[in-house]
């Protein structure tokens, strides 16, 4: 049997570096989405806000948000049954609200309508 040859490795590439005004402006922007986020999560703790409207038509900031953390704000629903709904959806508690398919998206608002 001839020996066990070594694959070469794929040359990695480095993301180019980024200027401090540059990293400011990624700083800044993370903390406004974080407050809104804050907020939102607030809302829909307090029944300012439908769960509903949101996973119909998400604003940008909370395309990023994972649908568990956003289900968890929402009354009467914690982890054991949005872990339940989301399995029942066939929906990944790491996906985000954005990564929704058309069908995960329907699937999951009737759920939370019931």
């Amino acid at each position: 049997m001839p020996p066990a040859t070594k694959t070469p490795a794929k040359p990695t590439t480095a993301a180019p570096e980024r200027s401090l005004v540059q990293r400011m402006e990624a700083l800044q922007r993370a903390n406004e989405i974080r407050t809104k986020r804050a907020s939102l999560k607030r809302d829909l703790k307090a029944g300012r806000a439908s769960i509903h409207l949101l996973l119909m038509e998400p604003p940008e900031y909370i395309e990023t948000a994972k649908v568990f953390d956003m289900l968890l704000a929402v009354p009467k629903y914690g982890r054991v049954k949005v872990n339940k709904v989301l399995q029942v959806c066939r929906i990944s508690p790491s996906k985000t609200i954005g990564g929704l398919s058309e069908r995960q998206r329907a699937e999951l608002i009737s759920m939370l309508r019931r």
